[in-house]
């Protein structure tokens, strides 16, 4: 529970990276996203959600995507990350919190996201229990400067709030 006579209010962020593949389904927010390279990883590698679940983690002082998910445990293979977000806003809960908004950013210049925004925060704020006017995801183009530029992998922040449940 939230400490008595704490603050109301707790931020975390969030960062994921992962490299663009052949042979994977290419899942951001939860939304597969017609592309000829997916995300490597041991789950489905969905870094928007990843950045978002740790945005969470650590807004609540909760650790981490990997502590509570590592990749050594074969029971998180090929699993939906939405799953994790779920389980970190139950988390958070148990602890006395619930959230008050996300803003995350995807960086990659490709593909391109904007068709696919609004089905991303509809289902990150499915996940995250709240309407999707409290989740925001913003696309930003690298330049094709960077790894993300050169098409080698996408990248994920995000900015969490949490405020006392109740």
């Amino acid at each position: 529970m939230p400490e008595a006579g704490g603050p109301p209010f707790r931020v975390g962020q969030g960062f994921d990276t992962h490299a663009l593949v052949a042979g994977r389904p290419l899942v951001l927010g939860g939304v597969t996203v017609p592309f000829a390279l997916g995300l490597a990883g041991h789950s489905d590698a969905d870094v928007l959600t990843h950045a978002v679940t740790d945005a969470v983690l650590g807004a609540a002082g909760l650790g981490d995507l990997g502590g509570h998910f590592p990749a050594s445990d074969q029971r998180w293979a090929g699993v939906a990350s939405t799953i994790f977000l779920r389980r970190a806003v139950e988390l958070a809960a148990g602890e006395g919190w619930a959230v008050g908004n996300v803003d995350a950013t995807v960086c990659c210049d490709r593909p391109r996201l904007a068709g696919h925004l609004a089905a991303m925060t509809a289902s990150l704020a499915a996940a995250l229990e709240v309407a999707p006017g409290q989740v925001r995801v913003a696309p930003k183009a690298a330049e094709g400067l960077g790894f993300t530029g050169r098409g080698e992998g996408i990248a994920a922040l995000a900015v969490c709030l949490l405020h006392r449940a109740g």
